[in-house]
């Protein structure tokens, strides 16, 4: 058994094809991220994996849409997003495959 530490993890990614990482593996990233209200991040797309997120706590908006704590949103390759945080938030984010550098500007 091993342990690892969230804080010990590049922006909340702990498992992926990159390093520091609990789970090395090119098949999916996984990661917990936290937010303060009005963290952003802006729009983006992703050509190659399929991004989806869970909102643990908190509220945000995305590509103009408002979401909050159980919402679930499944992105597909090439849909664009931005992010806002209405609220300190929590979401947990799953891509699958894990490609380096499948974020682009849109």
């Amino acid at each position: 058994m091993q342990r690892f530490q969230l804080n010990a993890m590049k922006g909340g990614w702990f498992v992926g094809d990159f390093a520091p990482v609990a789970l090395r593996t090119p098949a999916a990233e996984v990661g917990c991220k936290q937010y303060a209200a009005g963290d952003a991040e802006p729009r983006h797309v992703h050509r190659v994996a399929t991004e989806t997120t869970l909102i643990v706590s908190g509220r945000v908006r995305m590509a103009g849409f408002y979401y909050g704590a159980g919402d679930i949103i499944r992105l597909e390759p090439g849909e664009a997003t931005d992010f806002l945080a209405l609220e300190d938030t929590i979401t947990v984010v799953v891509k699958l495959p894990s490609v380096m550098g499948d974020k682009y500007p849109a």
